[in-house]
């Protein structure tokens, strides 16, 4: 074989050599593209997954008050039943109703016509189908108001039950009764309840809301015990907010009381929570009336110069900070208003006669509006 046909063929195998190295490259590429196009969508899909799941637990409408009736018949399968509770508008997915039920070990479901609502859970929804509560007819219902004091909810219950107003003041101050509700709701009532400087334990727990019951003297300790369960399951609605700031629910609960009993409906609730969070930053007492008030006892129209004397920790002109707890029940509106106060410069602001609230920067400026709005009248 000659040199030159030597010469080819060694030529002729690098440029086939670098043929195939180009080629395995190419193909590596193809295959990196496909594995990292896999990967994304994948990762979406299991991202969508679980984010369509925690939307599908949820309730379909938190707020509905409006009942519907559901029928499961003798011999319902858990997927039947789940399918029911779908068509019906109770829960958002069927799948995801029966894979709970199994995840959970859940059983013992009953047949019957059920009152429904689409507020409800699905931890409530599955208790309701093995108890078959809801299938009893609404006896009666209590509707605790926004802004409400502990006695003055005492004194709903009474009206509504056989319970005097004293015996459900003496179970919600009893101890046993007290530590029960901790051990039961952990992360809601929690010892800063125990605080000796607070007047009632559970004041500002119990939600305004409208309670449906189904027998005619339910004890005392079920009534709180609904309460408390819809104020857990409101405040658990914000548990990302709370546990991205400071604030604990009870003092969120004690700041949303404040807000509650300042409000009228035309404020703007974040702009009251902003004026109590500036006061505070500087340290300037919150000097808000509702506080002497409830220090007082009494309900009065106006609060006289003479009523920020008295000596309580409750009174927000001589102590600087948040009151040891709640003065009444906060709405969501006010509790939102707490967590997403408005950005502001405001230290003061003034309820007019007419129901709008003036915001002040200076006490220059507040006097002003007042000199204008109250004492110029």
């Amino acid at each position: 074989m000659s040199s030159e046909q030597k010469n080819f063929k060694k030529e002729l195998f690098f440029q086939n050599l670098q043929e195939r190295q180009t080629e395995a490259k190419t193909v590596r590429k193809i295959v990196s593209t496909i594995a990292i196009i896999l990967i994304v969508v994948l990762g979406s899909l299991v991202g969508g997954g679980y984010f369509y799941i925690q939307s599908a637990l949820k309730p379909v409408d938190p707020d509905s008050k409006q009942e519907k009736k559901v029928v499961i018949p003798i011999g319902s399968s858990v997927s039947g039943i789940a399918q029911t509770l779908e068509d019906n508008g109770i829960i958002k997915d069927a799948r995801v109703f029966k894979y709970y039920v199994k995840l959970k070990n859940e059983s013992g479901f009953m047949a019957g016509e059920y009152n429904m609502l689409p507020s409800m859970t699905i931890p409530d929804i599955v208790k309701s189908l093995k108890t078959g509560k809801v299938m009893e007819k609404v006896v009666f219902k209590v509707t605790i108001p926004e802004g409400k004091q502990l006695e003055q909810i005492a004194l709903i219950v009474a009206e509504k039950t056989n319970h005097s107003k004293e015996d459900v003041l003496n179970k919600l101050n009893d101890k046993n009764f007290i530590q029960s509700l901790m051990e039961k709701y952990p992360d809601l009532l929690t010892s800063e309840i125990l605080n000796p400087k607070i007047k009632y334990p559970l004041e500002g727990y119990l939600f305004p809301a409208t309670y449906p019951f189904y027998e005619e003297n339910p004890p005392i300790e079920e009534i709180v015990s609904v309460m408390l369960d819809q104020t857990n399951k409101v405040l658990s609605e914000y548990s990302d907010q709370i546990n991205e700031t400071d604030i604990t629910p009870h003092k969120l609960l004690t700041m949303a009381s404040l807000v509650e009993e300042e409000a009228t409906e035309k404020v703007d609730r974040n702009k009251i929570a902003s004026v109590f969070y500036n006061r505070m930053k500087i340290n300037m007492p919150l000097q808000t009336d509702p506080t002497v008030l409830y220090a007082q006892g009494e309900h009065k129209e106006r609060v006289v110069y003479k009523d920020l004397e008295i000596d309580s920790p409750y009174n927000t002109y001589k102590n600087v900070g948040l009151t040891p707890g709640p003065i009444a029940n906060a709405g969501k509106d006010s509790i939102e208003a707490v967590l997403n106060p408005a950005q502001t410069d405001y230290l003061y602001f003034l309820a007019t006669p007419s129901g709008d609230v003036l915001f002040s920067k200076t006490l220059d400026e507040h006097n002003a509006k007042k000199a204008e709005h109250i004492t110029g009248k």
